[in-house]
């Protein structure tokens, strides 16, 4: 139906003629000629209709926005002063021959140039997607996930598939389940990840697997978090952490090269977790933006200010001073609001010293909290701040959770507040996770990472003779710009040491076979050495795009309630099928006339 892509006619094509389709963008009547600006993947084409045609002509009158069109017309050079620079087509036109309207459209609910809601860009998709912004999305995402297939097909791994349809994992509550018609009572559960079946490929000898799977997590949402996404998965056998990190670098710097045409940086800088943690309160840091904070509990342990000698004296709080170059300029009310911010994260409060001067000691600095602090701990706060005149110093004092959490996000939302954002791009490993993580509430150790990541020690028995706390893990995380886009590790091969991890997390051999005992049973029978990476291919698209939100790289995505303003979904099924499920719904208050009622 047509010879060229709208975007793609230029003056290689001057005097030719052509057949285009797309849809009506714009239409425009000057002085009895018509102009189309006519859409397609590809971008914007100028279609002129003269009168002298007068059956074409008359059509070109009845067009509206949103027409499919085809157009066969010989393509022209823009007279003078009319070009469009901005445009690859803007130096041509099109003289439209012939017009055929291939559909009508109703008008639709928004222009391409409007700015709406999200929840109607979400319900109107398929008018939204039309939008060269999201196009050019589309497109983007496309390439990764072919240059990313490239760059593995050429490093020996293979493509393997695994199922959609499983068990439930021990973090049940985040499965999404399906229920079975053919074992009655019994239910399936959609894959939170792939990792035991690609485990199970390294113990079948498929030695290097990937896959660019979809996976479901029922939890929450957030900018970057969707109820189904897309990651690539990668397994591979007879491999240290530090050679599968080298692997996956060489990936990166060939997908960033060949998709964007940037290079990164070579080797990627790597970061222990504390470091992280000590000097950005975050274990995927930012590195663009220049501010780190600094502990100053051994400086106020003895201070007047309970605030401050409280958690510096506890085993689980810490002190920590943020510098803010420049950030005496702060009004009042700015800080006000810094001090509502970091309220979210749990933080009680938000101190600050203002510097003024300091060569003149606590005499050039302003704060409510000085007059708690002595002078030694006045002079060591500047010392190890770096604080110079103009600058204000934010202090976090709490749990070192609550603190790293507050000012970790304060650092993130102070740089881009003050335009302290570097240009480029920063890439990161974090290393040398802690095996375990303790939750007061639950009063037990969980896994940071999942209960297969192996730990740094040589046996089961050394993992059983150091506490929970003092264990890292072989587990590596792939950090870009402050966001985690890709996390693994070396995995566990050895029976006796995932049962030694199973009973730090208090699963009992009687749960650990139910759940697992396809994984102990594997194990026993020849398992390599072996570990692994998975990219989240949505958030890596994002930031390569610039996008805010991994909605604008998905095409059909779900809101941030989890729901499809295109489809309704999730919605309701009838009793009938409910019944042939064997499944019935708990008694509680609907609307009258709910096909779901509970009988």
């Amino acid at each position: 139906m047509r010879s060229h892509y709208c975007g793609k006619v230029d003056e290689s094509l001057l005097d030719q003629e052509v057949t285009v389709c797309g849809w009506v963008h714009r239409r425009r009547d000057h002085g009895g000629v018509i102009f189309v600006d006519l859409r397609d993947r590809e971008g914007l084409l100028q279609v002129v209709f003269d009168p002298d045609r007068e059956d074409v002509f008359a059509t070109a009158e009845r067009l509206r926005s949103e027409y499919v069109i085809q157009v066969k017309g010989r393509v022209r050079r823009r007279p003078e002063g009319t070009t469009n620079d901005k445009l690859p087509t803007g130096q041509v036109e099109v003289l439209g021959l012939e017009l055929t309207v291939l559909n009508k459209a109703e008008t639709p609910p928004f222009h391409q140039d409007e700015e709406v809601g999200e929840d109607m860009r979400l319900k109107y998709r398929y008018v939204d997607l039309r939008r060269a912004s999201m196009q050019k999305n589309l497109r983007l995402r496309a390439r990764v996930t072919s240059a990313l297939r490239r760059h593995l097909d050429d490093l020996n791994f293979l493509d393997v598939e695994t199922p959609m349809l499983t068990r439930a994992t021990p973090e049940g509550a985040r499965d999404y389940v399906v229920p079975s018609r053919t074992h009655p009572g019994e239910f399936f559960a959609l894959p939170q990840s792939p990792q035991l079946f690609k485990q199970l490929l390294m113990m079948s000898g498929v030695d290097r697997y990937y896959q660019i799977v979809r996976c479901f997590r029922d939890e929450d949402l957030r900018a970057d978090r969707q109820p189904e996404f897309t990651q690539l998965d990668m397994e591979t056998s007879f491999m240290s952490e530090e050679e599968i990190m080298g692997l996956v670098e060489t990936m990166l710097r060939g997908v960033f090269k060949d998709v964007m045409g940037i290079e990164l940086e070579e080797p990627f800088p790597r970061m222990t977790y504390a470091e992280a943690m000590r000097r950005f309160a975050s274990d995927k840091p930012d590195l663009r933006i220049p501010l780190e904070l600094v502990d100053v509990a051994d400086l106020v342990a003895d201070a007047e200010f309970k605030v401050f000698s409280g958690p510096a004296k506890a085993d689980n709080g810490r002190v920590a001073a943020l510098r803010l170059p420049k950030g005496g300029e702060l009004t009042r009310k700015e800080i006000d609001g810094y001090t509502e911010f970091v309220g979210r994260y749990g933080a009680k409060g938000l101190a600050y010293i203002k510097v003024n001067d300091p060569t003149q000691g606590r005499e050039g600095l302003q704060s409510p909290i000085l007059k708690f602090l002595s002078d030694e701990a006045v002079a060591g706060i500047l010392e190890r701040t770096g604080a110079e005149a103009g600058d204000l110093v934010f202090f976090g004092a709490d749990k070192a959770t609550v603190v790293n959490d507050a000012l970790g996000a304060l650092r993130v939302k102070l740089g881009h507040d003050r335009g302290l954002v570097e240009a480029g791009w920063r890439p990161l490993w974090v290393v040398d996770f802690p095996m375990f993580e303790f939750d007061e509430k639950d009063n037990r150790w969980y896994s940071l990472h999942h209960p297969f990541t192996a730990p740094r020690v040589d046996s089961a028995q050394a993992l059983k003779d150091t506490p929970p706390g003092e264990l890292i893990s072989r587990a590596y995380d792939m950090v870009l710009n402050g966001s985690e886009i890709g996390g693994g590790s070396i995995r566990i091969h050895d029976t006796e040491m995932q049962s030694a991890v199973f009973d730090y997390l208090g699963i009992s051999q009687e749960e650990a076979q139910e759940k697992f005992g396809f994984l102990l049973d594997a194990l026993k029978y020849g398992c390599p050495p072996h570990g692994g990476i998975a990219f989240g291919l949505d958030r890596m698209v994002m930031l390569m795009a610039g996008a805010d939100s991994i909605r604008e790289v998905i095409a059909f995505p779900k809101t941030q309630t989890a729901s499809c303003p295109l489809t309704n979904a999730p919605g309701r099924i009838d009793n009938a099928q409910l019944r042939e499920l064997g499944i019935r719904l708990r008694k509680t208050a609907q609307p009258e006339g709910d096909s779901n009622k509970a009988e």
